[in-house]
């Protein structure tokens, strides 16, 4: 498996990868720019949108248009109209959002962290769209990435990125959490775990920030792939393409020497064995 690189947007901080299969393109944002990029490999066009703010995440919802996370808000958004307000984030002042996934009954799963990467007031949210504000339910770290759920709906994982820890929880049909226990654990010299996605097998990839690679952990917690990837901090990996069997990363520059480090904040490629599977959107 190769990685090469599709789009050399040289974001500052890329993030949140989505694929969209309806019309075979690749979301993704620029948390540190203010920026909503669109990749449609097919046409090969490439648009962005100066949102501003800091997005974080986006994701489908349904009816169409997507659920963007921004500074400490969500939105709905469309690019006709651009966003707008859906709820607040009752998050420790200093927080931000950062990554988010949707399971299969339509609830939104998101982090928020210090945005000075410091105190570990971040936690992993559960929001329902008609039931109030949303919910804190795991965390309690400086940096969270993640969530993912599994394609079954049956396990949430999420990432203690400082700790280089992966925990996993059941996920109960009412959206209750089960108990958290490590899924695995990410040794420095590897790098600092970052963005996660489960694939169709319910395995799981994750980005290796400062590790330049992404690994993928079967169910069972067993690494079963490693790839290599020609930059240094790759933050998130989606499995789109026509079948699902193309992973897309974004990427970095924030902190880099750009003549050591061209293609830092660039989106990458390579294709995997096992496919993804299209997101569920959030209910309206």
């Amino acid at each position: 498996m190769t990685a090469e690189l599709v789009w050399p947007v040289a974001a500052l901080l890329g993030e949140g990868p989505l694929w969209v299969a309806e019309d075979q393109c690749l979301w993704f944002v620029d948390i540190k720019q203010g920026r909503l990029h669109r990749f449609t490999p097919p046409s090969g066009a490439r648009e962005s949108f100066a949102i501003g703010g800091q997005p974080s995440f986006v994701v489908p919802a349904r009816g169409g248009g997507l659920v963007i996370g921004s500074s400490l808000g969500l939105f709905d958004f469309r690019p006709e109209a651009g966003p707008t307000p859906l709820a607040e984030v009752p998050a420790t002042p200093g927080d931000r959002t950062n990554d988010a996934c949707v399971d299969p009954a339509g609830r939104l799963w998101f982090g928020t962290m210090h945005d000075a990467e410091q105190d570990p007031t971040g936690r992993i949210w559960r929001f329902t769209p008609g039931a109030g504000a949303p919910v804190p339910l795991a965390g309690d770290c400086a940096i969270t990435n993640g969530p993912a759920v599994s394609p079954d709906g049956a396990w949430l994982y999420h990432v203690d990125t400082r700790a280089g820890l992966i925990w996993r929880h059941a996920l109960r049909d009412d959206g209750a959490l089960g108990p958290g226990e490590t899924f695995a654990e990410i040794a420095p010299r590897q790098g600092h775990p970052d963005g996660i996605v489960c694939d169709a097998e319910g395995g799981l990839w994750v980005a290796l920030w400062g590790g330049a690679a992404a690994l993928r952990f079967a169910p069972d917690g067993r690494v079963t792939d490693r790839v290599a990837l020609p930059c240094a901090q790759p933050t998130k990996l989606a499995l789109g393409g026509p079948n699902f069997r193309t992973a897309y990363v974004t990427s970095a520059a924030i902190g880099l020497d750009p003549a050591a480090h061209p293609d830092a904040g660039g989106v990458f490629a390579f294709e995997v064995a096992v496919p993804g599977f299209a997101s569920p959107k959030v209910a309206r």
